[in-house]
Order: C-alpha cells, then sequence, then structure tokens
C-alpha cells in the first residue's frame, strides 16, 4: 500500500541553471549534487534533479509547493525580482502563484492544504462534485 510521496525526480537541461532558481529563488535546501543530478529539500520532500532532454507537458499536470501565509507576498517579490515566467492565474481557495521554472516545468506556490480545499468546496462545489 502506498504510505506517501517519497520524492519528485525533474529532467532539467543545466544543473546549476536550475539548482541557482530552486535554492536561491525558491528557498529549497541543497543536499548533494554530482555531475548528472542533485538532491534538494523542502520540508519532508525530497527532489531530484537530473540531467536530460526535458519535456514538460502542455496540460495541467503541476508541482504545487507550500508556503506560509507571512511569508507568500515575499516569495512572490522574489519572483518578479527574478524575473520568474507565470503559467496561470490563481482562481481557486488560497493564495497561489503558477510558475515556470528554467525548463518550464509548471508549479505552484500554494498557501492552504487539502483541509482548506476541502472547506472551500463545501462553500463553493466544483460543477459534478462528490464526497468520497
Amino acid at each position: 500500500m502506498i504510505s506517501g510521496l517519497n520524492h519528485i525526480t525533474l529532467a532539467v537541461s543545466n544543473l546549476e541553471t536550475s539548482l541557482a532558481f530552486y535554492i536561491e529563488v525558491l528557498g529549497l535546501q541543497g543536499r548533494v549534487k554530482w555531475a548528472k543530478g542533485a538532491y534538494l529539500c523542502a520540508g519532508d520532500l525530497w527532489l531530484c534533479l537530473s540531467c536530460d532532454t526535458p519535456s514538460p507537458s502542455q496540460d495541467y499536470s503541476h508541482i504545487a509547493f507550500s508556503v506560509e501565509d507571512e511569508n507568500f507576498s515575499t516569495l512572490c517579490h522574489k519572483l518578479e525580482q527574478h524575473n520568474v515566467r507565470q503559467w496561470k492565474t490563481n482562481h481557486s481557495e488560497g493564495q497561489s502563484v503558477y510558475l515556470l521554472d528554467p525548463d518550464d516545468h509548471k508549479l505552484e506556490i500554494h498557501c492552504g492544504n487539502l483541509n482548506t480545499r476541502l472547506i472551500s468546496l463545501q462553500l463553493a462545489p466544483y460543477e459534478g462534485l462528490e464526497w468520497l
């Protein structure tokens, strides 16, 4: 049985550029790097950057990172300072910014969690919503 999310691996075209983005801009903690990759942490999340040919999807698939409400505007300002591109405008519960990494992987920085989302769905349910 699945007990949780183990890690996420992203293909990156330039390891140093991606390390700078994830560590210096987003604030992940670098753990180790080698010729073709690196391991980073964000809380309990283990992120692997692996040198390859990135091919990000054109659909809504994305990775969302958590940020506390009190740090959201500071992080958004930092993203603006680094000219980080956005790919979507937030229309859901909680503050979110949708951004692209240097290889166009779709990311989200989100304030909130599953419980806050479920509460918002009680107030404004999605079309065809069914509680399981």
